[in-house]
């Protein structure tokens, strides 16, 4: 019945996207990321284009504990895209699960997990930007690895951490003379996780407008968490205060390298005693193939003040911490110390580089290791190959590794291009952690294999 069922929802989907697909659409270098930092790049400034797209799926959902029993759908996920390049990009469209077995008396047809919320209604917005790349500009959509300039508050913020929970944030810039200024939300329909950061050009204020812009900084940012969506949390802020120095730079029009120095100091506000201190070093290397980007730092914690709280893990840590104290992370105590963190973006491609989706090789990875024995890294890899044909995707979380309750997660998915290019198969897979009523956090798996039709190619 399950593949009776599965192999009609696959021709449905595909009998759709077929329907929609058009003449001239979004060539393949440029369809867009989902990433804030990678709008669509069409061919020219002026020309309107578009993308559709058709996905169907078989999913399973499994749970860790035996509870329940497993669950299967089929998911069917419709996209429709209008950009144009510099100025405007929207992306619209989001699974659907129908049910095919599982979920017991309260299952209904739809996932009612996936909708039960106004924020889960954001998930509609894949992205929106208006002002592409431009100092001054908005964009609205999934925080995936999301960093807020220094990143000593919020790194490889994932605001789709809890998997029941898919708001859509929003990320706003603007410059005004030798201040620069960025803001976000990670739920732009519930009152959750909000924060900003200032910098001031230190040689503009100084000396007046300077041949290179930004090479002496200070910022100050501000993070606050009213925990009110996505579950309820209790409320966090945090503060830190940055000075960035580029102490060499050389290059050409084609790329270049910088060297940075840095330190920093930061707590939260109204607690005493709970403060921590930053310095290392960064450097930046572009050219027309290739964009490496890495950091090394030496933190200082103290009173359960930690750099990079809001990160990779904090939509599971505000309902409980990794570790043996299984507590939410604003009662989890911190210990006192030291750490190292280091990170590395290390995006390659044989021809030219361009928007995300059109890399050859691309690496995110994070690691932090603290004196008293922990240990905390995320990372993604993503490669393509036979002619951008075939991707195949992994990624990891490691959390308190080195003590009792260490947090592991993996998945992982593969996408192979055949007949011209425009139908696709898709594999998914990888392990989640579902936050229940009480606070705990239930184990689960997916796995999902379809097909999908566009107009890119």
């Amino acid at each position: 019945m399950f593949m009776r069922w599965s192999l009609v929802a696959v021709l449905l989907g595909l009998l759709s996207g077929a329907g929609w697909a058009q003449e001239g659409g979004i060539p393949q270098d440029s369809e867009e990321a989902e990433d804030p930092s990678s709008p669509a790049d069409p061919v020219s400034n002026s020309q309107w284009v578009n993308l559709l797209r058709m996905e169907a799926t078989s999913l399973t959902l499994l749970p860790g504990n035996g509870v329940g029993g497993d669950e299967g759908f089929v998911q069917l996920e419709p996209k429709v895209v209008v950009a144009r390049r510099g100025t405007f990009h929207l992306n619209l469209g989001a699974p659907v699960r129908l049910r095919l077995w599982g979920g017991g008396a309260g299952g209904g047809f739809v996932r009612k997990e996936d909708w039960d919320t106004l924020s889960d209604w954001g998930q509609v917005v894949r992205i929106l930007t208006v002002g592409g790349d431009a100092p001054n500009s908005l964009w609205m959509g999934t925080l995936e690895s999301y960093t807020l300039l220094s990143g000593h508050l919020v790194r490889r913020y994932n605001n789709r951490g809890n998997p029941d929970y898919h708001p859509a944030g929003a990320v706003v810039t603007g410059t005004l003379g030798p201040v620069y200024a960025e803001a976000f939300a990670s739920d732009v329909l519930g009152a959750r996780l909000a924060g900003a950061e200032v910098e001031l050009d230190l040689q503009y204020v100084l000396f007046g407008r300077p041949l290179h812009s930004s090479r002496y900084m200070v910022s100050l940012s501000a993070v606050h968490d009213w925990g009110k969506a996505g579950g309820a949390s209790e409320p966090m802020t945090l503060a830190h205060l940055d000075g960035t120095a580029i102490v060499l730079k050389s290059g050409s029009q084609d790329g270049g390298f910088e060297l940075h120095l840095l330190g920093g100091w930061g707590g939260r506000p109204g607690e005493g005693g709970a403060w921590g201190a930053v310095a290392g070093l960064g450097v930046e290397s572009v050219s027309p193939t290739m964009d490496l980007r890495a950091r090394l730092e030496g933190r200082m914690q103290r009173g359960g003040f930690r750099q990079g709280a809001f990160g990779p893990d904090y939509e599971l840590a505000r309902f409980q911490v990794a570790g043996p104290s299984a507590l939410p992370l604003a009662h989890a105590s911190f210990p006192d110390g030291y750490s190292a963190y280091g990170e590395v973006i290390l995006s390659w491609d044989e021809e030219r580089l361009g928007v995300l989706a059109r890399r050859h090789f691309r690496l995110t990875l994070g690691a932090e290791a603290f004196t008293w024995g922990r240990v905390d890294m995320d990372g993604r890899l993503e490669v393509q190959l036979f002619h951008r044909d075939f991707t195949v995707a992994v990624a990891g979380l490691a959390v308190g590794m080195g003590e009792l309750g260490a947090r592991y997660l993996v998945s992982g998915e593969a996408r192979w291009r055949f007949l011209g290019g425009k139908l696709y198969a898709v594999g998914q897979g990888g392990t989640v952690l579902y936050p229940e009523a009480e606070g705990t956090l239930r184990p689960g798996a997916f796995a999902a294999v379809g097909v999908g039709v566009d107009n890119v190619r």
